[in-house]
């Protein structure tokens, strides 16, 4: 079989919550990268399987609007938003499942158009309470670092308010790739944004194939199970310390908000 442009990436991750009490915690992951075109390939490998149970495997409704056929529906998203140049290529950042299961608190998409120039990124922010809200936003061309910025629009963790920003610092996936998102809200009597939460993985490149695949599995037992267990510990932490519990808006499960060439700002329910 060819060598696949899909890859692993191994690393860390990093929580530091600021305020209104601190708390920090890192724990090492690893991440799938997975070129959306190749999913028939890749569903070939012994130890990873496409919408089936094996030791590993990518489920489509997992992402997106939940259905199947994932590189049809995040290409119609595009072209539907402005970005249809952005559609050639399309690289997903994201936890796989182990042993069928998994949860990703952020699946990052890479929309690259016909030149292979980065053109567009989608932010998927998912919640343990299963809505999913997807922030798109342009990117620069051949940029070695990207940054954007974007208010909440999604109930995350009850312990953080909805009137906050999200920075973002992108490292696009080459050799290494980075995630980092810096979470900022107004603090009384504050002429500036204070941060609340620094969250980032940085990871390295492997190649995607049954060796590495069955390594990382003696590595990372059930990983994407302590990353779940992880987030509900540090919750009970939090809740120990008696932060405040933020009031969650039920009535959304699916949601894009974006902006057009002309700088408007858009959000739509899916």
């Amino acid at each position: 079989m060819d060598e696949l442009n899909s890859c692993l990436y191994k690393g860390v991750v990093m929580h530091h919550r600021f305020r209104p009490s601190k708390n920090r915690f890192i724990y090492r992951v690893f991440c799938v990268c997975i070129d959306l075109d190749e999913l028939p390939q890749l569903n070939k490998q012994r130890f990873f399987s496409i919408n089936t149970f094996n030791l590993f495997s990518f489920h489509e409704k997992d992402h997106g609007s939940g259905q199947e056929n994932l590189p049809e529906n995040i290409r119609s998203l595009l072209t539907e938003r402005g970005y249809a140049s952005a559609t050639h290529k399309i690289r997903l950042l994201c936890y796989p499942r182990i042993l069928g299961y998994t949860f990703n608190p952020l699946s990052t998409y890479f929309c690259y158009n016909s030149n292979d120039e980065l053109e567009a990124i989608l932010y998927e922010v998912s919640n343990t309470f299963g809505s999913r809200h997807t922030y798109l936003l342009e990117a620069s061309p051949n940029a070695d670092q990207v940054r954007h910025q974007c208010d909440k629009q999604m109930y995350v963790s009850p312990f953080m308010p909805m009137q906050t920003s999200y920075g973002f610092r992108i490292q696009p996936p080459k050799q290494r790739v980075a995630v980092c998102i810096r979470q900022t809200e107004w603090a009384t009597n504050s002429a500036e944004k204070q941060p609340i939460l620094h969250a980032t993985f940085t990871g390295e490149h492997c190649v995607l194939n049954d060796r590495s695949l069955l390594g990382v599995f003696f590595k990372y037992p059930l990983m994407t199970l302590k990353v779940m267990s992880g987030i509900h510990w540090e919750a009970l932490k939090l809740w120990r310390k008696k932060l405040v519990l933020q009031p969650r808006d039920t009535g959304k499960s699916h949601s894009i908000s974006w902006q057009d060439k002309s700088g408007v700002s858009h959000y739509e329910s899916l």
